[in-house]
């Protein structure tokens, strides 16, 4: 069986003096299956909201009201380092080996942490930075503000630029602050899409590379997180009147996609999944697992719920954390395939021009690559050319749906060509018949 594993995060003083649970942990490393249990933790750690980021190796904790971040070791299983930068952090993300932070001040910071660099951007949002997401070639900032920015990643990260960091484009149609953003994973511009939730009480699906509003669903009360599954075929909410929404945006009555109604722009969302007690208080985060059949809630009681989204039975309490729980992650239960490995971070400088990388190889490099082989033997190789006959043999011998239209349009193209020439024949046959006559 896959196992699978998620990381939780507290903030604040703790509930009571439960002298069973230890004192001074912040981070809590679980296994959710086969069965649940606490591996191992991290100390001195208080991270608010969307202020968590796990890698493989590592741990990322932003502090409470203040400039700095904590790093954690998975390796050892120790904190590694204390980290300092100009601003107070908000909010932060991790994209491979980039770390992305949001400020107070309304600027977005990456921390390159295999080199140490540090680059800053302008303060675009006029108030604090809530909430980043980042996709492979993009970044996404919800502010205070009410706004979104779009973020161009690559233009980001280059170097040896003069030019001052502007977004992509700006989305606006929120009248409140942003509470929390999320982002499918897809590169295309067609299927790009990313969901915002904000205090005026909905949540926004936007195209973000184009800047259109595909749907905005009203909620009875203010989202406080929200999440997409692994898939992108749901969305999870948290309303701070305790109640819990799974809509689903490829069900019977799709929400996006070529089958869905353009008319209905604004949905309204009624229906909950869930609700919690009141003692409980609502999910102040919350995450879906890998495979979309588990939902993972955080309380300010300190309580961990997990839900049966596919048979939607009463949560069962995993662990009481005596403290606000402020954030969930899961762990990818899938390896990446990297070329290096991240052993010991290193600590921003925007002094230096000149930077080194530093990591672990995970591959030897004696060894001849794929590129090598292509390129050192003439002609093809054998096991290319088999790849490419087995390719050819497995291609579908029955014609598609154009194919046949074309092959009926030829027919009837031809049949009309038959007919001309056969009329032709006949009328120069008659032709030649009078002039005999006449003659």
């Amino acid at each position: 069986m896959l196992s699978e594993e998620f990381v939780s995060a507290i903030c604040g003083a703790p509930l009571s003096s439960n002298t069973a649970i230890a004192k001074d942990v912040g981070i809590y490393c679980h296994a959710l299956s086969p069965t649940y249990s606490v591996k191992s933790t991290f100390k001195k750690n208080s991270a608010p909201p969307r202020c968590l980021a796990v890698s493989e190796t590592h741990v990322f904790a932003a502090q409470h009201e203040k400039a700095y971040v904590h790093v954690y070791s998975r390796i050892r299983g120790n904190q590694e380092a204390f980290v300092a930068f100009p601003e107070r952090i908000r909010c932060l993300t991790l994209i491979g080996d980039v770390l992305v932070l949001g400020t107070a001040e309304g600027r977005v910071m990456l921390w390159e942490t295999c080199t140490g660099r540090l680059v800053s951007t302008p303060a675009r949002h006029v108030q604090a930075v809530s909430c980043v997401v980042a996709t492979p070639y993009h970044i996404l900032t919800g502010s205070d503000d009410s706004d979104i920015h779009v973020w161009s990643l690559p233009q980001l990260l280059e170097l040896d630029s003069t030019a001052e960091h502007e977004p992509e484009r700006t989305l606006s149609n929120h009248r409140a602050a942003i509470t929390s953003l999320s982002a499918s994973p897809s590169v295309s511009v067609d299927t790009n899409f990313c969901v915002s939730a904000s205090k005026d009480k909905s949540c926004i699906i936007w195209n973000y590379q184009t800047g259109d509003v595909l749907r905005t669903l009203l909620f009875p009360s203010s989202p406080l997180c929200l999440s997409l599954d692994s898939s992108s075929r749901a969305i999870c909410v948290s309303c701070e009147d305790g109640s819990l929404y799974l809509t689903e945006l490829f069900g019977e009555a799709p929400l996006l996609g070529p089958q869905s109604e353009d008319s209905a722009t604004v949905v309204q969302v009624s229906s909950p999944f869930g609700a919690t007690q009141q003692d409980v208080g609502p999910a102040s985060c919350l995450a879906l697992s890998y495979d979309g059949t588990t939902l993972i809630t955080g309380h300010p009681k300190g309580q961990l719920l997990k839900w049966d989204v596919a048979n939607n039975k009463t949560p069962l309490e995993l662990a009481s954390l005596n403290a606000a729980v402020t954030n969930l992650v899961f762990v990818s239960p899938f390896p990446t395939a990297k070329a290096t490995k991240t052993v010991n971070i290193v600590k921003p400088n925007q002094a230096e021009r000149n930077y080194t990388f530093t990591a672990q190889l995970e591959s030897r490099l004696d060894g001849d690559s794929r590129f090598d082989s292509l390129l050192n033997t003439p002609g093809f190789l054998q096991e290319t050319l088999e790849s490419a006959i087995a390719a050819l043999e497995q291609q579908p011998v029955a014609e598609s749906g154009s194919e046949q239209e074309l092959r009926k349009q030829n027919e009837e193209l031809w049949e009309i060509i038959n007919e001309q020439k056969a009329l032709q024949k006949q009328t120069l046959q008659r032709y030649v018949e009078a002039k005999a006559r006449h003659s």
